[in-house]
């Protein structure tokens, strides 16, 4: 009876995620070659390499930004790579109306060794051509570019398939323990002269339990990039010490726009407290990756590059301090800090396939497909099964469609 209800779990858990599971594991294949992709189709927003030049600092490429763009102030610097630095805009009040200027795009793309333009875009705006497509590509994958909606039902989605990856891997044991290997054994193979539903059914099988570890880890790590506030942190918390970044910086009962400490200022800070902070937790900081203001919450981040990291391009360690005051807020260290972060710190490496360099990319992009592959062939045998049970119900029940449909809803559950 256990096995009938989880054999029905599984059935309508996998028809319900499957369209939700084939759009984010196409988009992960791409995404996990972003920057690749990006490089291919907007070559206009990258620099020419120069490495003997060393790049600009934080408060040389704001002044850039400003001078370029003077009814807009620079909201945070991210210079992930060598030859980009992305800069987020935020309009600046009009002194006379009050109201924001009006921006057409919300990133300014420099080069980060001279602080020239090199494009300007609105994230994920697909209007704007092919500048837009792998923004496009993020939101379609991370909230369905439906904004906060799209991230809870994602969410929700990831923490159903987490559980339905233990459901699907108890459902491939055989019944008792006798000769274990030997009768699970079969359920590892894959037979390619078989008919067409054996072979869905392998496929679906043996493809799950190859990669079913890694499932587990993206379907998990999707539960930390959409619920990290609720589920994730409840179910980490309650086995690790977690103690998320933002949980000791609560939300301000009114945005803070104008901070005592302005955003030039702030880098000088954020530049000094690493300085500080590398020597108290005996890091070593490779380069500054990013900085930039929360005004919901009063504070500012500063994001380096250290010893501490996981993730290979972009720093992890993060640095979080009053926008009023200066005074230190948070020293995030993504491992050897809290149990329950280095921990969290590997998912979200292994989810965006920033570590282990090019051979897990190309893992990572192939798993997006066999994601496809697998809710796919779950459709189909869920398709001939159904077929079955009608074709086998107008049989039993000939003329009597009450009974049939009964009999269809019974054995729906028993199948």
């Amino acid at each position: 009876m256990i096995r009938r209800a989880f054999v029905f779990l599984h059935r309508w858990a996998g028809l319900a995620m499957a369209g939700f599971l084939v759009m984010v594991g196409l988009t992960g294949s791409l995404l996990a070659f972003n920057t690749e992709l990006e490089r291919l189709i907007n070559p206009q927003l990258f620099a020419v390499s120069r490495p003997v030049v060393a790049p600009l600092d934080f408060m040389a490429l704001t002044n850039h930004a400003e001078a370029l763009v003077p009814n807009a102030e620079a909201a945070s610097i991210w210079v992930e790579d060598l030859d980009q630095a992305r800069v987020h805009m935020r309009p600046r009040e009009d002194p006379i109306t009050g109201h924001p200027a009006k921006l057409d795009f919300d990133q300014l793309f420099l080069d980060p060794r001279t602080g020239e333009e090199l494009g300007r875009r609105r994230a994920g705006d697909l209007s704007q051509g092919l500048v837009n497509l792998m923004p496009f590509v993020y939101e379609l994958h991370s909230s369905l570019t439906m904004g906060r909606a799209g991230i809870w039902i994602l969410g929700i989605v990831a923490l159903v398939w987490t559980i339905d990856c233990f459901i699907a891997f108890y459902l491939t044991l055989p019944a008792g323990m006798r000769r274990l290997w030997q009768r699970w054994r079969p359920a590892w193979g894959i037979k390619c002269r078989a008919g067409a539903f054996r072979l869905n059914f392998d496929l679906h099988r043996a493809g799950g339990l190859w990669v079913w570890a890694m499932l587990l880890v993206f379907a998990w790590s999707g539960v930390y990039m959409n619920l990290m506030d609720t589920a994730y942190a409840w179910v980490t918390g309650a086995v690790l010490d977690y103690r998320p970044v933002w949980s000791t910086v609560s939300a301000l009962p009114h945005p803070l726009k104008n901070p005592r400490i302005d955003f030039r200022a702030a880098v000088v800070a954020g530049e000094r407290l690493a300085t500080e902070q590398a020597a108290l937790n005996q890091i070593t900081i490779e380069r500054p990756v990013g900085i930039g203001y929360e005004p919901n919450r009063g504070v500012y981040f500063f994001a380096v590059r250290s010893s501490r990291d996981v993730r290979y391009k972009s720093g992890r360690t993060y640095l979080i301090f009053d926008a009023d005051s200066g005074a230190l807020r948070v020293v995030d260290l993504p491992t050897g800090q809290y149990s329950g972060n280095t921990v969290t710190a590997w998912l979200s490496a292994l989810h965006v396939a920033d570590i282990f360099g090019l051979p897990y990319r190309i893992f990572v992009s192939v798993l997006g497909v066999v994601i496809t592959m697998l809710s796919a062939t779950g459709i189909y045998i869920w398709w001939r099964k159904r077929a079955a049970r009608i074709s086998s119900a107008r049989r039993t029940w000939p003329g009597d469609a009450k009974a049939m449909a009964e009999s269809l809803a019974r054995r729906s559950f028993e199948a």
